[in-house]
């Protein structure tokens, strides 16, 4: 990014030649991106992050497509059932939540059926941000457009650890910082066949799907890291799931009463969440903290909520103990056991226990 942020500092809408510099590193990056995803570099749209992205994704393809019916499930990110939200508010779209089944899948049959003539657009997300359940993404486009419907598909999770290009998808959104970007940045890819109504308007830039100045810097951030990610994909997930499943099988061994939430095997390598019945899941994550340990409750952008996941009480989770709710999330570039970590989760479940 440093070249970007000192010596191209040009407007890349401007026509001399600093402008013109910028404007080339923006196509770079934009091709860079479409090859990862395998779409055509003029789908590609940088934004400022997965909220921004889903957003303008789900408001853009139903509000351009002229028609009223959504179809997502009630799993999703906050971004994505907010938007869908929003249009069932003030747009009089007529919201459909399909079923998930325990483990967190939607069956392709199950969509299928929810379809109609005036389905503007399927919106999933690929991976689950709270249990890293993993969805047939092909399968969901291939049903969706048996009916002639888009399928938006929520990559944020999975970008870096699952393939991303050659699933039918019509639209992808990934945040930079899960691939290791700067926070701040983002990407929203949008077959240009597709009618579609931006967010922001203005100048028209981004072939007029989202106006005003391009962050240029972060958008060579963000298409060099999803390169990077992609690149190391397969020999990451490989041995992080390794790791993962270890770390699952003591962890379960250790705690008495704890389950894994999600699907035990299609999870992201990176991702394991359980539920510790009896306890409560913030003392959990205290005490993890005291040890070292930091992990989260469920999706960081409901940080402060006391209310049960939405995620989990979707997948028939009692509400109780849902509350006791802790996920893990492994880096890229692990290579250690962790067995440690086994430990001490067993050891804060039990001092939280013992507390009564």
């Amino acid at each position: 990014m440093a070249s970007y942020l000192t010596r191209f500092f040009g407007n890349p809408s401007s026509h001399h030649e600093v402008g013109e510099a910028a404007a080339s590193a923006l196509d770079d990056a934009r091709a860079r991106v479409a090859r990862v995803l395998g779409m055509r570099a003029g789908d590609v749209v940088f934004t400022s992050g997965g909220t921004e992205s889903n957003n303008a994704a789900i408001k853009g393809l139903v509000l351009g497509s002229g028609k009223r019916h959504l179809v997502t499930t009630a799993i999703e990110h906050e971004s994505v059932l907010a938007s869908a939200d929003y249009l069932a508010r003030l747009h009089a779209v007529d919201l459909t939540h399909v079923p998930v089944d325990a483990a967190g899948v939607l069956d392709p049959q199950t969509l299928a059926a929810v379809l109609r003539d005036d389905t503007a657009l399927v919106s999933i997300g690929y991976a689950n941000n709270e249990t890293g359940t993993i969805q047939d993404a092909a399968a969901l486009a291939a049903v969706a457009h048996e009916r002639g419907v888009p399928l938006h598909l929520d990559a944020v999770q999975a970008a870096g650890w699952l393939p991303l290009a050659g699933l039918g998808a019509d639209a992808i959104t990934v945040a930079g910082h899960k691939i290791g970007a700067p926070k701040g940045t983002g990407i929203l890819a949008v077959r240009g066949r597709l009618p579609f109504e931006p967010l922001l308007h203005g100048g028209g830039q981004e072939r007029g799907r989202r106006s005003g100045t391009p962050d240029v810097a972060g958008a060579v951030a963000i298409a060099r890291a999803l390169e990077l990610a992609d690149a190391e994909r397969v020999d990451e997930a490989a041995r992080v799931s390794a790791l993962r499943d270890a770390f699952i099988a003591r962890v379960l061994a250790l705690v008495p009463g704890a389950r894994l939430t999600g699907h035990p095997t299609r999870r992201l390598p990176g991702t394991a969440s359980f539920v510790f019945p009896g306890t409560n899941g913030e003392t959990v994550l205290l005490e993890l903290e005291r040890r070292g340990i930091v992990s989260s409750s469920g999706s960081a952008c409901a940080a402060g909520s006391d209310e049960a996941s939405h995620v989990l009480l979707a997948l028939g989770v009692a509400p109780d103990d849902a509350r006791t709710a802790v996920r893990f999330t492994l880096p890229h570039g692990l290579t250690a056991s962790l067995d440690p970590v086994a430990d001490a989760v067993a050891e804060a479940v039990s001092a939280v226990g013992s507390r009564g």
